[in-house]
């Protein structure tokens, strides 16, 4: 279903998160309560949520034990962390158990949630977008060890937004759309993502983004190796070198936790650079303030729109305003005319949401993006930096956001796409730069590249 259908509500009352208002969960023909998560653990469910429920200023090991009846004044850290070691080379998904949750980036968290479920071994196991931040490659192993699960016996709940993971994955679909169920059908080979993409938003979807053809301008942002730590003050970007040119859309390809964040953090003034440098429109940025990088011209859409990309305690209006309280020609801010511009932006992006006044938490990701992306565009750019902008959208939020980068480049703004989907790379970029342990490993022509080859550079070979 798209975001907003229901999915998640749904799939939170199975967990135990949500209480039901009326009807029934059955497991194995018999009639269960869940009144809480404890009730859903005593039912052997488990649930790894889209937005992660993790402590950042605790371990990767005791988020996992998190909740589990370990003794609490004997207990064997060590043994923990061995355990959590076989899981993650059984289903070949690695963390440091010792790495502090603040430290790991985002498909690093996803890894670690996926572990905490696969160490708890639920029979019934939810996965809500768990392939959101994997590599295909990643997600075909994924898929794998959902396979060994189901041949033990246990069910698996998949919710995808990438409809060739379910034709791949799944033997059965659901289709939610506006909180009902609109199909209920098996999955065979004659399957296909158009049918089912129609089902769940209710008209045709275009798949492929024809692009037309943009004359690049000059050079809009040029790089020059550029180096920079992590959260462990160890060096996560190593001599980064690239120019974009206006009407470009240059991607960067990579598996999570290879530098992609600290990038993005370097060149949008939230990270200082510990070598090389920077020019946008002709200006030396280099460990600018973010205000002076967003007057040269930069919008950021980031990684996180949660976290980064808004303030969800805030209204609709109130986030549109983060990017102009400082245009007030006086002490106060233009409230009406903010609003104003609120109503007209949730108009013109399609954001579903009850009206301006309502919270930017609770809307759903789609729409969360759809805003952040009307936000940052209202103050004409000549530089975009989009990080994974379609990251667990639905296919009909994903083609409003991909739509709206390409407008932007025919209007001759450079953007710089950072993302872990392939096909979204391939059909969106001209050119693609793949970073590997923060290294640039080679710069290639999207028309002519192939995923095998951006597939070997993603993991330190090929260029």
């Amino acid at each position: 279903g798209e975001n907003g259908a229901g999915k998640s509500s749904l799939m939170n009352v199975a967990a135990g998160l949500y209480a039901p208002d009326e009807g029934q969960i059955r497991i194995d023909g018999r009639h269960v309560a869940i009144r809480g998560p404890l009730d859903a653990k005593a039912n052997s469910i488990g649930m790894v949520h889209q937005h992660f429920k993790l402590v950042m200023n605790q371990t990767v090991a005791e988020n996992i034990i998190l909740g589990l009846d370990e003794p609490r004044f004997h207990l064997d850290m060590a043994r923990v962390k061995r355990r959590i070691e076989e899981v993650g080379e059984q289903y070949e998904i690695h963390v440091d158990p010792d790495a502090f949750i603040w430290q790991l980036s985002v498909g690093e968290q996803q890894r670690v949630e996926i572990l905490k479920a696969l160490y708890r071994g639920a029979d019934i196991l939810i996965l809500d977008e768990p392939t959101a931040v994997l590599t295909p490659q990643e997600a075909d192993a994924l898929g794998q060890t959902m396979q060994k699960i189901v041949s033990e016996g246990k069910t698996i709940i998949f919710i995808s937004h990438k409809l060739d993971e379910v034709t791949r994955f799944a033997n059965e679909v659901t289709l939610l759309r506006k909180g009902e169920v609109v199909a209920t059908e098996p999955v065979t080979p004659q399957t296909s993502t158009t049918h089912l993409a129609e089902l769940m938003v209710g008209r045709s979807v275009v798949f492929r983004i024809e692009k037309a053809a943009v004359q690049v301008g000059d050079v809009c942002l040029s790089v020059r190796g550029l180096e920079a730590l992590n959260q462990k003050r160890l060096p996560a970007l190593r001599k980064i070198t690239f120019d974009i040119h206006q009407g470009e859309i240059f991607g960067i390809a990579g598996v999570a936790g290879n530098g992609q964040k600290e990038l993005a953090d370097v060149l949008t003034g939230l990270r200082n650079a510990t070598g090389g440098s920077f020019v946008l429109n002709g200006k030396e940025l280099s460990n600018a303030h973010p205000r002076k990088i967003i007057d040269a011209g930069m919008a950021y859409i980031p990684e996180s729109r949660i976290h980064t990309g808004s303030v969800g305690s805030l209204s609709v209006s109130d986030n549109v305003a983060l990017k102009h309280y400082r245009e007030a020609a006086g002490p106060f801010l233009d409230r009406s005319g903010l609003r104003a511009m609120s109503r007209e932006l949730v108009e013109a992006f399609n954001v579903a949401t009850p009206g301006i006044d309502t919270r930017a938490g609770t809307l759903s990701g789609g729409n969360l993006q759809k805003l952040i992306l009307a936000r940052e565009l209202t103050t004409k750019p000549t530089l975009i930096i989009a990080a994974h902008p379609t990251q667990g959208l639905d296919v009909g939020a994903a083609e409003a956001v991909r739509n709206r980068l390409l407008e932007q480049q025919q209007e001759g703004v450079a953007v710089l796409l950072i993302s872990e989907d392939l096909d979204e790379l391939f059909s969106l970029s001209d050119r693609i730069g793949v970073i590997y342990e923060g290294q640039l490993m080679g710069i290639v022509d999207a028309a002519t590249a192939t995923r095998e080859e951006i597939g070997l550079m993603m993991t330190g070979k090929g260029k």
